[in-house]
């Protein structure tokens, strides 16, 4: 790492309060009916948030709808305690697959190295499926969003190596010059 990179962290916000939305239509039907529905992406990265000593604020599951993923992640956006957003699911190249499509008009800034160097790592790990998912992050009103497929694999993939160790750092670039504070 470089000697900037390393200042720049340094001054960065050692936890980090995420808001964790996994979208997924069946589950979400599923609970909507009142019968148990397990989230193994959305509880794995929650574990390994927390391991990283992030906080989390917000869990909420919604459908392959762009309205309502909209209204979450800008219900996201507006939670004070929230500074970095983590959704699971709806990034693959099916129809019902939406995320991307809603959540990129909403990005102030987009951050391309984040879905590059995921389909990268995930290259490595599943091979040429890779090319499937469209993962994005990006950053809304100081606060980073990251977009990920719903397997539980990919958010593994992408908690530990990218997420737990970049988010706080991304937010603090976010917030430069802005008197909102990353530290909040």
């Amino acid at each position: 790492m470089s000697r900037t990179a390393a200042e720049h962290k340094a001054r960065a916000p050692q936890r980090l309060g995420f808001a964790i939305l996994t979208i997924s239509t069946s589950r979400h039907r599923k609970a909507s009916e009142g019968k148990a529905v397990e989230d193994t992406s959305g509880s794995l990265a929650e574990k390994l948030l927390e391991n990283a000593g992030h906080k989390i604020i917000l869990r909420t599951m919604i459908p392959d709808d762009m309205r309502e993923i909209k209204e979450a992640i800008q219900a996201a956006v507006e939670n004070q305690r929230v500074q970095a957003i983590l959704s699971c699911g709806g990034t693959g190249i099916a129809p019902t697959d939406v995320t991307v499509e809603t959540v990129s008009p909403m990005l102030e800034k987009e951050i391309p190295g984040f879905g590059e160097i995921f389909r990268g790592i995930s290259y490595e790990q599943i091979g040429s499926a890779a090319i499937l998912t469209r993962a994005i992050a990006g950053v809304i009103h100081g606060k980073a969003v990251f977009c990920l497929p719903g397997s539980p694999q990919a958010v593994e993939l992408a908690v530990r190596r990218l997420i737990a160790t970049e988010a706080a750092h991304i937010v603090e670039h976010a917030r430069e010059g802005s008197k909102t504070s990353a530290r909040s």
